[in-house]
């Protein structure tokens, strides 16, 4: 098999959550377990760091491996879902798994998938580990899926965990209270290993105390630790001063992620970053600022507040619930324009009212749907949206409604395109 036929075997043989969603979710973690004892225990051949959440953890994985890397360590990291290549999901500092690996992975492996049966989750979840061992990764991110507890990811004992936020996701697989999801999430915390919660909500802070002092792992949560002060941004990078402790430590760190809610990862990054130091990792202050204002460079993240042009000025972003989009119209609000034009699409299996009761109702919208079997077509996506007041159009394919959008804005407009990492996927 060539690449492209490789992943069409796997594509059509092994149950894929972003694909088709809750059928493909495999609630407990022995197919994974099954895997990688065959492989001989790879997760256990490198240290690693685990990073769960609802918002925030690929773009907090994502500068956490680009500081790393800048202090001279060789890096691995896993993320999931990718956006135009699946080997996006599996890199060393910033450089793709190669294609030969995959396919070499899945002719070795074939008889063992067809035997076990794995979810498309399961089965990369095992090339990573497998792939990171053989390259001697000295340090490794890796990024849950869903969840925690019952994450694919969640057979490694880290150095460090790390749950950025906890927000209306999933509920239908993870629970449907906020203290509930944090409990899921809650499970990648592992005795003796300290944990890093970025965001302080006091629905949920108790969750991750007790399970803390269950595991007799220290808690910190970054608001006690890290405080980002003077934060401004512009299209393109953001910066602010940072204390530690009260005391001042960084002043005018620049990122070059622009997104209102990096102010927040930065926060958790750098709260992990104070505790890997405790690990005797050597991550030096200068590290720190080249790797945080360098992280597309060194990793290739796309699809956190990404500008697509700027006449008019597009832009597009992953945010898909209630807390992504949120943020993103909070930076939508601060930007002066003409008209905003909104090219949305979503997925068939979330409750999507509650994000169609926050969006603008002065914006033109532009319906679709990704070309996946879990999205929502555009007319059913518009019908729920003209109950909400949205006005706008169903076009179906994504580059249609882009197509539609740029035909209609004028160069002093706003194109925002988002709603669905999947939709994000067709326009990056």
């Amino acid at each position: 098999m060539n690449y492209s036929e490789t992943l069409d075997y796997l594509y059509s043989q092994l149950p894929m959550f972003t694909r088709i969603g809750i059928a493909a979710f495999k609630k407990d973690l022995t197919n994974t377990l099954t895997l990688c004892e065959a492989l001989g225990n790879p997760q256990q051949q490198f240290k690693s760091i685990h990073i769960a959440g609802t918002n925030g953890k690929g773009s907090t994985s994502h500068m956490l491996a680009s500081v790393l890397q800048e202090a001279g360590y060789k890096v691995g990291l896993y993320t999931s879902p990718h956006l135009k290549d699946f080997r996006e999901r599996i890199r060393i500092n910033g450089q793709m798994i190669p294609e030969q690996t995959v396919i070499n992975f899945v002719i070795s492996n074939k008889t063992m998938f067809d035997t076990i049966q794995p979810s498309f989750f399961e089965w990369t979840v095992a090339l990573c580990f497998d792939y990171f061992a053989q390259q001697q990764v000295d340090i490794a991110i890796i990024e849950t899926g869903l969840g925690g507890r019952l994450d694919s990811t969640n057979i490694i004992t880290p150095i460090l965990s790390v749950i950025t936020n906890i927000g209306w996701d999933h509920m239908d697989m993870l629970g449907d209270t906020l203290p509930k999801i944090a409990s899921e999430k809650a499970g990648i915390i592992k005795p003796n290993v300290p944990v890093v919660i970025g965001e302080y909500d006091p629905e949920t802070a108790q969750v991750f105390i007790d399970k803390s002092l269950q595991e007799n792992s220290p808690v910190l949560f970054s608001k006690d630790v890290i405080t980002t002060l003077k934060f401004t941004h512009n299209n393109f990078f953001s910066t602010c001063d940072v204390t530690l402790n009260t005391q001042p430590w960084l002043d005018k760190l620049e990122c070059d992620l622009p997104g209102l809610y990096q102010q927040l990862n930065i926060a958790t990054v750098l709260t992990a970053i104070t505790e890997l130091r405790k690990s005797h990792l050597l991550i030096n202050d200068s590290a720190i600022r080249k790797g945080i204002s360098a992280v597309k460079k060194n990793t290739g993240l796309m699809g956190r507040w990404q500008i697509l042009s700027e006449k008019p000025l597009t832009i597009c972003d992953t945010g898909h619930n209630v807390n992504g989009i949120t943020f993103v119209l909070n930076q939508l609000n601060q930007i002066e324009y003409n008209q905003l034009h909104i090219v949305l699409g979503m997925v068939k299996d979330k409750d999507i009212s509650k994000v169609l009761s926050l969006l603008p109702k002065t914006a033109q919208y532009y319906f679709c749907n990704a070309d996946i079997p879990r999205a929502l077509s555009s007319d059913e996506l518009h019908q729920q949206a003209l109950a909400e007041g949205l006005n706008g159009n169903s076009y179906g394919s994504v580059k249609n409604a882009w197509l539609a959008a740029q035909q209609d804005a004028t160069i002093n407009d706003v194109i925002f395109i988002g709603g669905s990492t999947f939709v994000v996927a067709e326009v990056v």
